[in-house]
């Protein structure tokens, strides 16, 4: 029944194979049940909580893709996701907590509704392949940035903004220690690299005194602290606790929405290639359902308590090691489901053992950057000042609207060439045309004017 239902003969795989390759993508990304409590608590989220509703969000969000898909991807809680929930959304705009989950759960829902509306093909259309690589790798700047910030290494200076921080302090040479240790194993290709030094760094944190824990037995209601927390009036500027619906509130649904979407379609293109599942024609079979089943994760871990659920690249690895259906994906859900006994751990590990994990994390992100062509003026301008953008001024929204903004500037004022093979658009919908604009232009155009709109009205403040 099992090998009909995921089609493992189809695929030329088996029972076995797939076991162990949804093993192997849980170890390789289990460092998420430790790292984002750490990012989500410090917006004043309770950890032990956060900790299991990373658990069930990933549990569940992977068993939805690989039911639904049929596909080895696993997901979790997305890194730099849950760093702008933390830094821009409460600690920045001052919302609490509760009503970013709730706009974390509209950003699932409408994803939702514009997979089975087609609108998401209009999006993809529009926006181009290497703002896509910027984006992915502005976040991995960021979620870098926080880790260093975090151990101390980088510090704030009143001349020159940043600045090296103390090196011997307790915190810093915990991360340094942990750092050096997940890249010597990733070297090594050790599949549990980051778990594995977080772990190693924590110990050396405990014997240091950068955190007293006693240990407690796993407690089921630890989670009702987040648990339908969710408040989506308000997020929606509704209710007693809204304050009306803000640009700052459609920014935020904007951002999780579009991140989460560009997230997907990286992972997803990367994950799909190595695991040979890409048609000739280069198209991707069960996109919809794919989408389907990343919106709906999200929605789950909303109303579970943690933030935007996304496809995991770490999927690779099990890809690597055979998986090649949603068994592989079934897999390591349910053994995040079984790590909901680790729970109680969560609050042992210090910000400086979890900080190496961001700073890898980041540095692995890098990749996608390779896609862009850096001597075309019309994809280098916009990926660059995206890419920059992100970091240094904390927000993934004004890289990605900077980006955006450029992209269209450049593309409106360019000579009319011949088109170029890689931009060539498919039969279809967005081949149609509105004054002799190609309907993904004019939506391109209409995405850079609402970017404008908001950097103005950030400079009427």
């Amino acid at each position: 029944m099992i090998s009909r239902f995921f089609r493992l003969a189809e695929n030329n795989t088996t029972v076995r194979t797939e076991l162990l390759a949804g093993a192997t993508t849980f170890l390789t990304m289990a460092y998420i049940v430790l790292v984002n409590p750490a990012i989500l608590g410090q917006a004043g989220m309770p950890v032990a909580a956060v900790a299991a509703a990373t658990c069930l969000a990933a549990g569940i969000g992977s068993i939805l893709m690989g039911t639904i898909a049929n596909y080895p991807i696993a997901l979790a809680p997305g890194m730099g996701l849950n760093a702008y929930f933390t830094y821009t959304v409460v600690l920045g705009m001052g919302l609490p907590w509760q009503t970013a989950l709730g706009a974390v759960f509209i950003s699932g829902a409408a994803f939702l509704l514009m997979t089975l509306a087609g609108l998401r093909q209009l999006i993809i259309g529009a926006i181009p392949r290497p703002l896509y690589a910027a984006i992915a790798a502005g976040i991995g700047l960021f979620i870098a940035f926080i880790g260093l910030k975090s151990a101390g290494i980088v510090v704030a200076h009143p001349a020159t903004t940043v600045a090296l921080g103390d090196l011997k302090s307790p915190a810093a040479l915990v991360a340094i220690v942990g750092l050096a240790l997940i890249a010597l194993l990733q070297v090594w290709r050790v599949r549990a690299a980051i778990l594995i030094g977080i772990l190693a760094a924590s110990a050396l944190g405990w014997l240091l005194g950068l955190v007293v824990f006693k240990p407690e037995p796993f407690d089921p209601a630890v989670i009702t602290a987040t648990l339908f927390q969710a408040d989506i009036p308000a997020a929606l500027g509704l209710g007693p606790n809204g304050k009306g619906l803000t640009i700052g509130l459609i920014e935020i649904l904007f951002v999780f929405l579009f991140v989460d979407l560009f997230d997907n379609l990286g992972t997803l293109v990367a994950v799909s290639s190595r695991a040979g599942l890409v048609q000739p024609d280069g198209t991707i079979p069960r996109l919809n359902r794919i989408f389907v089943a990343d919106s709906l994760a999200t929605m789950v871990g909303a109303a579970a308590g943690t933030s935007t659920t996304v496809s995991y690249i770490e999927s690779a690895s099990g890809v690597a090691a055979g998986g090649r259906t949603g068994l592989t994906a079934v897999t390591t859900g349910v053994l995040f489901l079984a790590a909901l006994l680790l729970v109680p751990f969560a609050a042992a590990i210090p910000a400086a053992a979890t900080a190496p994990a961001l700073i890898l994390v980041g540095a692995l992100m890098m990749a996608p950057l390779a896609q862009a062509d850096w001597t075309d003026p019309q994809v280098a301008i916009p990926a660059f000042l995206t890419l920059i953008m992100i970091p240094l001024t904390f927000s993934i929204a004004n890289g990605l609207a900077m980006g955006i903004i450029a992209y269209a500037v450049l593309k409106l004022v360019r000579p009319k060439p011949a088109e170029r093979p890689d931009e060539a658009r498919p039969e279809g919908f967005l081949t149609r045309r509105l004054l002799g604009v190609p309907f993904g232009d004019l939506f391109l155009y209409l995405l850079a004017a609402l970017c404008l709109a908001r950097f103005i009205w950030l400079g009427a403040e």
